[in-house]
């Protein structure tokens, strides 16, 4: 595919993309090579280049079918690690945050694809860190839990 959008074939020229979605380039293309070929059959993979950053395995720069969930993009990058906020996932386009929230969560339980978030080529998945301590109640439990650790010493050492 060349920049225009189109793609370049050396026995029947250029055959122009403008306006055609992803999902459809290969019907387009078997359409345009049915005037030179019988029944042509075409398979066409439209790929886009993402930055996956943040708390995944393995940040950077990632080339993914556009037709993929987004969750399998990110697992791409190694997936989500121990201090990963996956509830402040948000999907970066330059300075602008595109898509976060209760909105991004839901495209991530309907199992939606980059194309259907209309992700583009350099867009950036942002996978924040927990912040440290995660709050009054995980205190809580670090604290009670440590209270019942040293309760069973004592009870085992006092038997």
């Amino acid at each position: 595919v060349q920049s225009g959008p189109k793609v370049s074939l050396p026995l029947f020229g250029d055959i122009p993309l403008d306006g055609v979605l992803r999902s459809e380039v290969s019907e387009h293309l078997e359409t345009a090579l049915a005037q030179f070929i019988r029944d042509p059959v075409v398979r066409a993979e439209g790929l886009m280049r993402i930055s996956i950053q943040g708390a995944v395995g393995s940040p950077g720069f990632y080339v993914v079918p556009a037709d993929w969930l987004l969750s399998q993009t990110l697992m791409v990058a190694g997936g989500t690690g121990q201090n990963s906020d996956l509830e402040q996932l948000r999907i970066e386009r330059g300075a602008d945050v595109v898509l976060e929230g209760a909105e991004l969560q839901e495209a991530l339980r309907q199992g939606l694809t980059l194309d259907q978030l209309n992700l583009q080529a350099g867009d950036q998945l942002m996978m924040p860190t927990r912040s440290a301590g995660g709050g009054f109640l995980a205190t809580v439990g670090l604290v009670l839990g440590l209270v019942g650790s040293v309760s069973l010493i004592i009870l085992q050492v006092a038997r």
